[in-house]
């Protein structure tokens, strides 16, 4: 019987997905992946920025995802930037390759993990990219508040 693995996932996330896109929605998919991209990602090795999904032929595919490659796989390792295919019904695919269509819309990785039964899942983001100035306004946003939480902190004293 295979050994469940029971130390916490490590989440590998995209922190730029958020500052860059406006996320209107979120979905989770499976990605297919071979063992020794498994083993590298359990170590938390992989980088999601400028990574993005294309939607073609009914199939969906992360493209410029970095997973490092498991020095102990010597001759078997696996290539570091390959196209990943994606796991989503058919019906998720259609619907959201309907959304795709609009104008400035794109499907972006959010985070990669491993579920409960240690499968690997991608939190896929329906995002619309953010300009410049709003940018700037979430940063100032921010500030706003955390100025706000320290004035409250202060007042309520340790």
């Amino acid at each position: 019987m295979a050994r469940k693995h029971t130390d916490s996932p490590r989440r590998i996330v995209n922190r730029k997905a958020r500052h860059d896109y406006f996320i209107h929605e979120t979905v989770e998919a499976g990605i297919a992946l071979t063992g020794s991209e498994v083993k590298s990602l359990r170590g938390g090795h992989a980088q999601l920025t400028d990574t993005f999904v294309r939607i073609q032929d009914n199939k969906a595919t992360l493209h410029g995802c970095q997973i490092d490659r498991y020095p102990p796989s010597a001759e078997r390792n696996h290539e570091p930037n390959r196209a990943r295919r994606l796991l989503l019904h058919t019906r998720e695919l259609r619907r959201l390759a309907i959304k795709l269509q609009q104008r400035g819309m794109t499907l972006i990785p959010i985070s990669l993990y491993f579920n409960r039964r240690g499968i690997a899942k991608v939190e896929l983001a329906l995002a619309s990219g953010k300009k410049q100035y709003d940018k700037r306004e979430d940063l100032r946003k921010r500030d706003h508040q955390r100025e706000i939480d320290r004035a409250a902190f202060r007042r309520q004293g340790p």
